[in-house]
């Protein structure tokens, strides 16, 4: 494309007229519908903010496709995206929230036979919400494999600017939440009734977990977000070879049996005599053993990449 053909293009993209050009360059009407026909070109200083309007550099626009840059979005991924980050950490702070609620029931001196079903009600919430968008998910990623990169360098950048913003924030919050429990611990070894220890310590969880939600929340949501502007990755993950593909499908069914194994000791835990304030520690051992797992078989994609 010639100059004139860049400069008109960034002008509709931007949904101005000649003359409001004109007015923003400080120059006649006449002098950009000369440049756009490309029987005149402006001086260095206009073509400089030019440049800087359109956020465009001078080789692209003097003798590149500008209109490259301005990639739509035409399969709907950045919508899609943001409803998919947000039901995936609302459907994570449902579970969260839900082991909060239990702590606090318990605390109040509910029977701790009863309590637990109010956490899985939160739970089930949050579970049929991970597995809904997940299948989603993989629906679109199935129908649109590859996405063509529409998101501007700007863009990018104030993705990132929010990311740290983010994961600042989600870790101050979950720092000041453990420091709080740390000190409710200190103050709870002074109380001498053993069954008020105990029901202090059962409130005492359901606020850290109160406070662990949000900050949980947003780690998560920001680290989709920033995700979400890394087409190249995603283009990448969709478009995997057969022999990727059963062994992503196989990491998917062990770390589902290990899940699985995980909840069913968690119920057995919380319907017989042991201590089931403790056995959620289960799912932490299943998440462990999952990346285990998964690093196991990544290493064994990368030994056939290099073969």
């Amino acid at each position: 494309m010639s100059f004139g053909e860049n400069l008109q293009f960034l002008r509709k993209q931007k949904n101005i007229t000649q003359e409001q050009l004109a007015e923003q360059l400080e120059v006649s009407r006449q002098s950009v519908s000369k440049w756009e026909s490309s029987q005149s070109y402006p001086e260095m200083e206009k073509l400089l903010q030019i440049c800087s309007m359109f956020h465009c550099n001078m080789d692209t626009l003097m003798q590149g496709d500008v209109s490259k840059d301005f990639v739509e979005d035409t399969y709907g991924y950045d919508s899609f995206m943001n409803q998919f980050d947000r039901l995936i950490t609302a459907g994570i702070a449902l579970i969260l929230f839900g082991i909060s609620i239990m702590g606090f029931l318990t605390g109040l001196g509910m029977d701790e036979d009863i309590a637990p079903v109010f956490f899985f009600i939160f739970l089930i919430a949050g579970v049929i919400i991970l597995v809904v968008m997940g299948m989603q998910h993989s629906h679109f990623a199935e129908k649109h494999p590859y996405i063509e990169d529409f998101y501007t360098e700007e863009e990018k950048e104030q993705a990132y600017r929010k990311f740290t913003v983010r994961m600042a924030a989600g870790i101050g919050i979950i720092l000041v939440d453990v420091l709080l429990f740390m000190v409710l611990g200190i103050r709870l070894d002074s109380v001498a009734d053993p069954a008020l220890t105990e029901k202090l310590e059962n409130m005492g969880m359901g606020i850290f977990m109160l406070f662990l939600t949000p900050g949980v929340s947003v780690l998560v949501y920001g680290g989709l977000q920033k995700d979400k502007f890394d087409i190249k990755n995603y283009n990448k993950e969709n478009s995997l070879s057969p022999a990727k593909k059963k062994r992503d499908a196989l990491k998917a069914k062990i770390c589902g049996c290990i899940m699985l194994v995980a909840l069913t000791v968690y119920l057995v835990c919380m319907f017989t005599d042991i201590e089931w304030s403790t056995s959620w520690l289960v799912f932490a051992v299943g998440g462990i053993l999952c990346g285990v797992v998964s690093i196991i078989l990544s290493k064994d994609e990368d030994s056939e990449g290099g073969q």
